[in-house]
This record gives C-alpha cells, sequence and structure tokens, in this order.
C-alpha cells in the first residue's frame, strides 16, 4: 500500500454532556475528504482514543467506515495499554472495512525492542491488513529502534512509519537505511525536511481545522518538487506550529481551531480543559495571520 497525501487523526466532538456528537463527527468527515486530505484514521491521539471505552473506539470505526466508504484511504489506531487489546482494535479495524492500521508502541509499560516488535507482530497476525507504525517516544517511552524495525520488517504488512522522535537523524535513518518503510512525517515543524528526505505523506493534527494549506504544503513539496513555493507556505505555518504545542495543549488547541471553521466540536474529555480565553485569542491571531499570508502566496504576492 502506497501512502501519499495528507492524512488527518481526526478529533472526536463531544456533546455538553461529553457523548460523542456524530453528527458533528460525520460534517467533519466530509469536510476533510472536500478539503482534499487523502486519508483520515480514527483513534488517533488527536482522536483522543485514550479516554474513550472499547465500546465507543469500536462503534467509531464502524462509524467512520460508513460515512467515508471508499472517498479516501481509512486508517484505525491499534494504541492501547495491553496487546490483547490492541488485537482487538485491529479485528474491529478489519471487521468494519479499514484500509490500514496505525500501530504504536503500548505506553508506559516500557518494552524492550523485541518485545515491543512481538506486539506489534501480534496486531498484524490478528488483521493482516497494511500498517503504518506510529513512532512517538515522547508519549509512549520507547524508541521504535533498528532491532525493532528489523524484526517487523519480516512481515510486508509494516508499509510505512509515522516518526515524530523529533529526532532529524532518525529521518536520516530511515530514509537511508529502511527505503522499504516509507517515510511518513509525523513532525510538523519538520514538514519540509521529511519531504526533502522523501517522505510522500504527512499524518498532521493541524489538517482537521486547516486542510488546505496541509495539502498545499504537500503538493508544493512532494509532488511538484518546489521547495522555494514549499519553503513560504512552511514559513506561514510555523507561528501555528508553535501556538499548537506550546504548553501541552495540543489536543485542545485542534478542537478550538475547528471553532473557527464553523465546526465546533466541544471541549476535551477529563483530565484535559478547554482553552482559556488569552490562549484562544492566541490561537485565533496566528490562524489569521496565516491564512492571509497563505492567500498572498496562492495569488503569487509574497
Amino acid at each position: 500500500m502506497k501512502f501519499e497525501g495528507i492524512y488527518t487523526p481526526v478529533v472526536t466532538p463531544y456533546r455538553a454532556d461529553f457523548s460523542i456528537d456524530y453528527e458533528r463527527l460525520a460534517e467533519i468527515i466530509d469536510f476533510l475528504v472536500d478539503a482534499g486530505v487523502a486519508g483520515v484514521i480514527s483513534a488517533g491521539t488527536t482522536g483522543e482514543y485514550y479516554a474513550q471505552s472499547m465500546e465507543e473506539r469500536f462503534e467509531l470505526a464502524r462509524f467512520f467506515k460508513k460515512r467515508v466508504k471508499d472517498r479516501v484511504c481509512f486508517i484505525v489506531g491499534t494504541g492501547a495499554l495491553r496487546t490483547e487489546e490492541s488485537i482487538e482494535y485491529a479485528k474491529i479495524a478489519l471487521e468494519a472495512g479499514a484500509d490500514a492500521l496505525l500501530v504504536a508502541s503500548p505506553p508506559y509499560s516500557l518494552p524492550t525492542e523485541r518485545e515491543n516488535a512481538l506486539h506489534a507482530l501480534a496486531i498484524d497476525r490478528a488483521a493482516n491488513l497494511p500498517i503504518m507504525l506510529y513512532n512517538y517516544p515522547g508519549r509512549m517511552g520507547v524508541m521504535m529502534g533498528e532491532e525493532y524495525l528489523d524484526r517487523v520488517g519480516r512481515s510486508p504488512n509494516f508499509c510505512a512509519i509515522k516518526e515524530s522522535s523529533g529526532d532529524p537523524n532518525r529521518v536520516h535513518l530511515l530514509a537511508r537505511d529502511y527505503p522499504h518503510i516509507q517515510l511518513s512525517c509525523g513532525m510538523d515543524d519538520q514538514a519540509l525536511e521529511f519531504f526533502a528526505w522523501g517522505a510522500r505523506s504527512w499524518v498532521c493534527a493541524g489538517s482537521n481545522f486547516a486542510p488546505e494549506i496541509h495539502v498545499a504544503l504537500h503538493k508544493a513539496c512532494a509532488i511538484d518538487g518546489n521547495f522555494d513555493k514549499g519553503r513560504q507556505i512552511m514559513s506561514a505555518m510555523m507561528p501555528l506550529m508553535g501556538v499548537l504545542e506550546q504548553g501541552g495543549k495540543f489536543v485542545q488547541c485542534v478542537k478550538y481551531g475547528m471553532t473557527a471553521r464553523n465546526l465546533p466540536c466541544g471541549p476535551p474529555r477529563k483530565p484535559l480543559q478547554a482553552l482559556n480565553k488569552d490562549d484562544k485569542r492566541a490561537l485565533e491571531q496566528v490562524v489569521r495571520v496565516m491564512n492571509t499570508t497563505f492567500e498572498s502566496i496562492k495569488e503569487g504576492k509574497v
């Protein structure tokens, strides 16, 4: 399977009582498909999978597929503390008709590379679907190192990796030594570097509320090879990326960003809290400036 384009880990909209708002979720999925993303992801970090029950995640996977149909690629995240739970999520993804799985390291337990690889291979055996790995040591506590990659590489289903370590040397390593595993950008402020090293896809939470500029950056760099234009677009996006990462309020910022697109999706589930007024104003300001700059780039004024 080839991963090409923008893949959005979709937010989960909640009502005032924190139940899932499926009507709004349908609107969000349609909005993203119409905006030109290549795929949508259920149960990504931005979707707050960690704050949802197993039954909710099952239902979300089924709902996503019914709404997406075959318009874009549909990926299901299998993240969980226990391998047995991840296997169940993989089975439901297969049953629902998912195109691929997103497989992360189990958090908190700190498995060895061998143990972590056996975890991923067990998920693979349960569903036999294409897999995009998700290397995020900042949240999971462990790195998908070379031993891990060598072990999982024995199965052809492991065909891509979302690299979110933040280490540029990892980008070099993956591009040079693991060309059979497609490189996908998982560190937003390094998107330009990923594309320069051959990445063809970008899994980006900000594309929930600003899909057009993310799609444009991918097109400029990965498709057209126009890195001059890519640098212009990236420069316009950098202040937003700074705000999204500031103070650990990533999910909250993305969810509030949906309000600016007339797709309010409620606050995050606890323990996270909604943004305060100052944070909201800061986000609104950088989005406004980014959009103005992006329009100027499209019109050739920058």
